[in-house]
């Protein structure tokens, strides 16, 4: 308004009040309009395109009262994979990098460690000899490092840990990695009656400890690689002590399991990244009614990281072949997400 007085006083002309109070209040709407359109788009840091059509869509479909694919809320399950699915996993695994603190504080208990793969590997900080080992050589590590803590000892070491620990390479916190497109989608789903599980490869109890703050996902809503329990009484105090053994390994076949075991139903929409989600992909598609997979393809080398056929984390490699088959929606980061990380 101050913009149109000076002009009015820099011509001479005369300016009629009304008209510049209607001036005022047609710009006063259009910014609260785009204001009002900005709140309304669920998934803002998506690029409009065909997955942000897709996941709309199957929402939409299943959520719909008298839509032929409706979906009853207690059915409507939605289970991502954690590691390059929900925040970032390169050079290699968070929660390894947690595992590193620990074989380091240990390791002059275990003077075998120095000679005993993956430990050799791990304690020299060769990522790709970790790797290597696979996930059974991860588990190893997690459960020879963990062993001895009651699950609150562990808990509060984990997020002590978090507190500070950064990226190696963005120096950003390690929870400001996760990515901020899937976040969205988490709270869009749940704002649509859906319930978000985490199914990961990664560490159960390490998971648990965080994901709430995080993701808005409840510890009992968070499915992980599992290692046993026992029962003890500590100074009189009953505490769940961790063990060295497996019980599941959450990765491949293991996610199937793992979300039938915790679960007991098959879900209609399934995220991941890798050949490691296949399986639960598969799974998540194979039941009857409206079904939705998508996969998070790492393709943004400025922003994130680019990877898929060849890496050594996160392989996606015959999961991207069935998704193309089999018409999966295929998340490419470069071009569909706005951001990576949350500002």
């Amino acid at each position: 308004m101050a913009t149109v007085q000076r002009a009015r006083r820099s011509t001479g002309s005369r300016v009629p009040a009304w008209m510049l109070r209607a001036g005022a209040c047609w710009l006063l709407m259009l910014m609260c309009s785009g204001a009002c359109l900005a709140a309304q788009d669920p998934l803002s840091s998506w690029n409009d395109g065909p997955a942000k059509q897709q996941i709309q869509g199957f929402v939409h479909k299943v959520t719909t009262a008298g839509s032929a694919e409706f979906v009853e809320p207690e059915q409507r399950i939605a289970v991502f994979d954690n590691d390059g699915t929900l925040w970032a996993e390169q050079p290699i695994y968070f929660q390894f990098f947690f595992v590193i603190d620990q074989l380091k504080a240990q390791s002059p208990q275990h003077p075998e460690w120095k000679t005993t793969e993956p430990f050799k590997s791990a304690l020299a900080g060769d990522f790709k000899g970790v790797a290597a080992s696979g996930e059974k050589g991860i588990a190893q590590l997690i459960a020879a490092t963990h062993a001895g803590m009651t699950t609150e000892e562990f808990a509060q070491r984990v997020n002590q840990w978090l507190a500070t620990a950064r990226h190696p390479t963005t120096h950003r916190v390690l929870t400001e990695m996760i990515y901020q497109p899937m976040r969205e989608l988490l709270h869009y789903l749940r704002d649509n009656g859906f319930r978000t599980y985490i199914v990961s490869g990664g560490g159960q109890d390490f998971m648990r400890a965080w994901a709430q703050a995080v993701y808005g996902i409840p510890p009992e809503q968070v499915i992980g690689s599992e290692g046993e329990l026992k029962f003890e009484l500590r100074d009189g105090k009953p505490v769940l002590v961790k063990e060295a053994g497996i019980v599941l390994i959450d990765d491949h076949g293991g996610k199937p399991v793992g979300i039938e075991r915790f679960i007991g139903r098959r879900p209609i929409l399934a995220f991941g990244n890798s050949d490691g989600d296949q399986q639960m992909l598969e799974w998540t598609v194979a039941g009857e009614g409206a079904r939705f997979a998508g996969l998070v393809h790492h393709t943004d080398a400025q922003r994130e990281f680019a990877y898929d056929r060849q890496s050594s984390v996160g392989k996606l490699d015959k999961a991207l072949d069935e998704a193309m088959t089999k018409g999966w929606t295929v998340v490419d980061m470069k071009k569909d997400w706005k951001q990576i990380f949350p500002p």
